[in-house]
């Protein structure tokens, strides 16, 4: 059984397939895109560009700021670190030269038992005193020695301006010129510290006087 179509029904689709054929129509059942569609597609991609230069900007931004924070953390941590050494030398050296002010101001009180040593008569009326100023002498001298003092002895030694102190010059044929020939006072050494130098009276060479020059005038009473 056939179906009666209208002839302007078949008009039309004359006429669509011949458009479809030149381009310049769809298909059947397709739309045909909106004329504004490219100009749409544009402006997102360009805003779609704006929004990632931004985010880039923004992440340089953070990226500076984290580099930033980094370093003045790790300059922190540093400065903490040679606060933390400063502070444990600063403690070792006040417990090891701590007593270098008390210690100045008993040197003077040992000097004085050496000089007692040096004066006293050991007869019979003296070898009791004698005994004790040794004795005391010891124990003083022990006592420096646990704390890290020791006392050096500079006779005989070359003269040297970092450990001994110069009180006077004395000619001398016995010993090489710049020779310590005599101490004054004995130095002393806190751990490696100079906490006295010796004071010390230091040989020079004899001046030789110069004979008469050839000519000269002799002195009266000296005449043949």
């Amino acid at each position: 059984m056939t179906a009666d179509i209208g002839e302007d029904v078949i008009q039309d689709a004359l006429r669509s397939v011949e458009a479809h054929e030149r381009g310049d129509a769809p298909t059947a059942g397709e739309e045909a895109p909106p004329a504004e569609a490219p100009a749409a597609d544009a402006r997102e991609l360009e805003e779609l560009r704006l929004q990632l230069d931004l985010s880039q900007a923004k992440g340089r931004e953070l990226m500076e700021k984290l580099r930033d924070t980094h370093e003045r953390m790790l300059r922190s941590a540093a400065d903490l670190d040679n606060y933390r050494k400063r502070a444990t030398r600063e403690k070792e050296e006040t417990q090891k030269y701590g007593i270098e002010r008390v210690l100045k101001d008993l040197l003077p009180v040992i000097d004085n038992l050496d000089r007692a040593l040096e004066h006293t008569d050991p007869g019979a009326d003296g070898g009791a005193l004698l005994s004790g100023v040794k004795m005391t002498r010891k124990l003083f001298e022990d006592a420096l020695g646990r704390n890290g003092v020791k006392a050096f002895s500079a006779k005989g030694q070359p003269f040297d301006p970092h450990l001994h102190e110069a009180m006077q010059q004395v000619e001398s044929t016995d010993v090489p010129p710049n020779t310590v020939v005599n101490e004054v006072l004995r130095g002393y050494m806190l751990h490696e510290r100079l906490v006295r130098p010796a004071l010390v009276m230091v040989s020079r060479a004899p001046q030789v006087s110069s004979p008469p020059a050839e000519g000269s005038t002799q002195p009266e009473g000296e005449q043949s």
